[in-house]
């Protein structure tokens, strides 16, 4: 009898040791396993972080982005030469502003689509090459008129698309960069309308013939203001 209470004591030990091996070494697989890769709870995998920032943009965001890059660096560039060429203070300001705001706004743009993986234009190409090469042949006045005159094309046209895309964008990235910058352009283009009048006022004024010259009265061969000519004073 004392044998059996013995040998089922035994065993009862011996199953508890056994138990609380087996426990142990779950824990420790399971900790392994963690430190092994397996992400905490609470803490997003790493290319779920990444995923949320290089999201593949939508074709009309990858259109604003590239054209909107393009036209900054026309921008900077054809400001840089209105700096150099202009004969009009008015004219050469507005260049460097355009230097300053549209490099600005183009390292803006250059992160953002690095981030997104959009690859957009380092030099000038198409139809804004073929404006700066065209600009660059011209001098003083002319310059001057035909700058001012491209500014206000272009950034009535920056200013529609991108009010457009500061509502319509579907990158919230995107979306706040246009609203962002939405206001800068629309200083330029009023800046530009007023620079325009500015030089069209002054062509108007230096421009002006047939203007009549009042003789002193008593001349010969004058008019009196009665159409009649006057006579000579003896």
């Amino acid at each position: 009898m004392r044998k059996c209470i013995r040998f089922a004591w035994f065993a009862a030990a011996l199953w508890s040791l056994s138990g609380t091996a087996f426990a142990q070494q779950g824990g420790a697989t399971a900790r392994g396993q963690s430190q092994g890769g397996t992400e905490t709870r609470g803490t997003a995998p790493s290319s779920a972080r990444q995923s949320t920032t290089t999201a593949q943009l939508s074709s009309a965001d990858q259109s604003f982005v590239k054209e909107a890059a393009l036209g900054g660096l026309e921008e900077v560039q054809l400001g840089r030469l209105a700096s150099e060429k202009a004969s009009n203070a008015d004219v050469k300001q507005f260049g460097q502003r355009m230097v300053d705001d549209h490099g600005k706004a183009n390292e803006q743009l250059s992160t953002i689509a690095q981030q997104k993986n959009v690859t957009i234009a380092t030099e000038l190409t198409g139809k804004a090459k073929a404006d700066y090469d065209r600009l660059s042949k011209l001098s003083g006045e002319q310059f001057d008129r035909a700058y001012m005159q491209l500014m206000v094309q272009d950034h009535r046209k920056d200013v529609s698309e991108f009010r457009k895309q500061s509502t319509s964008a579907k990158d919230t990235d995107v979306k706040s960069f246009a609203s962002q910058t939405l206001p800068t352009l629309e200083d330029h283009l009023k800046m530009a309308e007023q620079t325009q009048l500015t030089l069209g006022g002054a062509r108007a004024t230096s421009g002006k013939s047939g203007t009549s010259t009042t003789t002193p009265r008593g001349t010969g061969g004058t008019s009196n203001g009665t159409g009649e000519p006057s006579r000579p004073q003896r």
